[in-house]
């Protein structure tokens, strides 16, 4: 069983940049590299790498970078970060050729809270943004939810494949309340203490639409 399950994966993640080529723009492609260095028992440094695309590679909508120095409360289970984050974004404007870049700059604060439920791991992340919009100022509240459930494994530990699913909203402060909200649901092969991959589908919905993204994921702790 894992070893056919982690075939699987291997499978979907080669075969996902063709299907995206297959499909028109409506369905996008992520890739995402998420880090986290351990500085000492209390402090760690996040960074991640976010390349955005509106079909498959070659068609950039979004490049973020981010990163951040986190302090531990208690021991795995409880971190508030402050952090910075860089995104362009490659906007399509209507009636008009071509993409209009919108460099962003943000500082954000979060706090991560951690638990497990039998062999369902729950993480709560509560994050407040400042975000400076090509020269506009605006706050942005998000709450995330995920859970992580091992499947060839009673416990999430080195060759183990699991299930991944979670649900974020985004409040504004000004405007419109409702910013959007990104479910997602994925499956994933932790490799070792270190290296976790995964693939996945989410959807984006907005006020007044809705897209969807293929998402391939790698996650390095060191």
């Amino acid at each position: 069983m894992q070893h056919f399950a982690f075939r699987l994966l291997l499978g979907l993640m080669i075969a996902t940049p063709s299907l995206c080529l297959a499909q028109s723009s409506e369905l996008g492609n992520w890739l995402l590299y998420f880090g986290n260095k351990n500085i000492n028992k209390k402090l760690n440094w996040h960074h991640e790498v976010q390349y955005r695309n509106y079909n498959a590679i070659g068609d950039m909508e979004q490049l973020l970078l981010r990163t951040g120095i986190g302090y531990n409360l208690t021991p795995g289970n409880h971190n508030v970060l402050l952090g910075y984050g860089f995104i362009q974004s490659e906007n399509y404007v209507p009636l008009q050729e071509g993409k209009i870049g919108v460099p962003e700059h943000r500082i954000y604060q979060q706090f991560i809270t951690k638990q497990k439920i039998g062999r369902v791991g729950i993480q709560h992340r509560y994050r407040f943004e400042q975000r400076w919009v090509d020269h506009n100022f605006k706050m942005r509240f998000r709450y995330f939810l995920s859970l992580n459930v091992p499947l060839s494994k009673p416990k999430l530990e080195d060759k183990t494949i699991y299930l991944s699913a979670y649900n974020e909203l985004f409040i504004n402060n000004t405007g419109t309340l409702f910013d959007r909200n990104r479910l997602y649901g994925g499956l994933g092969y932790k490799l070792n203490k270190r290296v976790k991959f995964e693939v996945g589908y989410m959807n984006q919905y907005f006020e007044a639409s809705s897209r969807d993204q293929i998402n391939l994921i790698t996650f390095l702790n060191f």
